[in-house]
């Protein structure tokens, strides 16, 4: 029987980067952007707020771009702050590596199991599916959807109770699927 877990985003990370006003490294997404238009050229940046100082800092996204070169939709999205485009461009590696920021999200996910029927059975068969690219410690979700400790999760693996094709040591933010032996 396969059972199907989804790990999903409850809020937005944390932007991991430094504040130029106090020593903090965290940020909180405000949610909004500013689009600034110089005859044909446009820059846009996403906003984000220190978690201490409530300072305001820019992530560039757009910078002295054409604007006849940007979609009609994007631009649209951005002045409507649109939050999914928030999303989409905090999780875009591209702007990540581009602004020099990471992503901490911790506290920001959650993990639905449907249930916790299937915990019985000797041989239990589980897709995890992400929802969004959080990466996450393949041994802490089956920890958390199976009731065990991770110590036990580790032990399982040793003894090749625990299989999957993907590696369970590490990060994953993509779906994958293992096989639980009791």
């Amino acid at each position: 029987m396969l059972n199907h877990w989804v790990v999903m985003p409850t809020c937005l990370p944390h932007v991991l980067r430094r504040c130029h006003s106090c020593a903090s490294d965290r940020f909180r997404p405000s949610g909004k952007f500013r689009v600034n238009a110089h005859h044909k050229l446009i820059d846009a940046w996403l906003l984000v707020l220190c978690t201490s100082c409530g300072d305001t800092a820019k992530l560039p996204l757009l910078e002295r771009a054409q604007v006849r070169s940007v979609r009609p939709e994007l631009l649209d999205r951005l002045h409507d702050n649109d939050l999914g485009l928030v999303t989409e461009l905090l999780q875009d590696p591209a702007v990540q590596h581009r602004n020099r920021i990471a992503l901490d999200w911790s506290g920001a996910w959650r993990l639905d199991t449907n249930g916790s029927d299937h915990l019985d059975l000797e041989v239990i068969d589980i897709t995890v599916r992400f929802t969004a690219r959080i990466p996450v410690r393949p041994t802490r979700l089956i920890a958390t959807g199976c009731g065990l400790s991770r110590a036990e999760v580790e032990r399982r693996i040793t003894e090749g109770k625990l299989v999957s094709a993907v590696r369970l040591t590490g990060k994953v933010a993509e779906d994958f699927t293992f096989t639980l032996k009791r």
